[in-house]
């Protein structure tokens, strides 16, 4: 009786139904069982007040500066100047189509580059040869500036949105893979022995134990990964390898036109872009952590 009760916990334990349970169930007791959340508009306002400090403190010192006659008004404007530049620009819809026509190069560049990083840095993870062959030159790779690049796309590719494809690639995949391979590598050894214990095989493995593991590593690889392909875009374009539209171009010609008031209109698109970017990535890592039991339920 007792070997049949042994084989029936046995065959329970490989259960690929049961494994998924189990699994499920340490998460909960790592966890902490459940928590009260914070409502979402005291959320909303604890993540928005420092940085509409901070963009406070900016102007102030903006102000400041536009005051003390550093530089010349017609070179360096001041913020009611600029700030109804912007307002302008972006209620006759040119501001609107430029940041669109860039977030669309962004968005399919860096799509690809998931797909390209993610595959190189599995490959060099899991295989030493490739590894030892290729492993530091994407690291080299990534700390080339993404303004070099720019001349041989236009010598490959001419004045074209293929261009601006490849800088963008160029720039930001070796910064996900790096981020990949960080991530495979700091798996501990114990968690896939643990993993194996109660029964995860294949692709089980790696769904529950090592991709979970590494993710945290991951995110931050696509998070920079992403700074680069943002940094490589506006090369791109503001070099001129943008033929039709978009931020960098717009900023090319209130250069070539010499509208400062323009000029710096433009850059607080781009900032403004950058914040609401970095709190996507903000999000993912805090519901990464909260999940993980790190910090206390938002």
């Amino acid at each position: 009786m007792a070997v049949d009760d042994l084989k029936s916990t046995d065959a329970a334990r490989t259960d690929p139904r049961n494994r998924a349970a189990t699994l499920s169930g340490l998460d909960a007791l790592e966890l902490g069982g459940p928590k009260g959340k914070t409502p979402l508009g005291r959320r909303i306002w604890r993540s928005a007040w420092p940085k509409l400090l901070a963009v406070a403190i900016a102007l102030l010192i903006w102000q400041l500066i536009y005051l003390s006659g550093w530089k010349p008004t017609y070179i360096f404007p001041g913020p009611r100047e600029t700030l109804a530049e912007w307002w302008r620009e972006m209620g006759t819809g040119e501001g609107w189509n430029n940041i669109a026509r860039t977030l669309l190069r962004a968005g399919y560049g860096f799509a690809i580059s998931l797909v390209v990083g993610g595959l190189l840095g599995l490959a060099v993870a899991r295989i030493p040869v490739l590894r030892a062959a290729i492993g530091s030159m994407i690291t080299a790779l990534q700390t080339l500036p993404s303004v070099a690049w720019v001349p041989i796309g236009i010598l490959l590719f001419q004045l074209s949105e293929t261009t601006i494809l490849f800088v963008v690639v160029l720039g930001a995949a070796p910064s996900i893979a790096n981020g990949v391979i960080a991530g495979v590598d700091f798996v501990p050894p114990l968690w896939l022995r643990a993993g194996r214990n109660i029964g995860a095989q294949g692709l089980s493995l790696y769904r529950y134990v090592a991709g979970p593991a590494s993710l945290p590593a991951i995110v931050a690889g696509l998070k920079q990964g992403w700074a680069f392909a943002w940094r490589s875009l506006m090369a791109a374009e503001i070099v001129g390898a943008a033929s039709e539209g978009g931020i960098g171009l717009q900023m090319t010609v209130f250069r070539d036109l010499s509208q400062p008031p323009g000029l710096f209109a433009t850059l607080i698109s781009i900032l403004i872009i950058g914040v609401l970017i970095d709190a996507v990535f903000g999000w993912a890592e805090r519901t990464m952590r909260t999940r993980r039991g790190l910090t206390e339920a938002a």
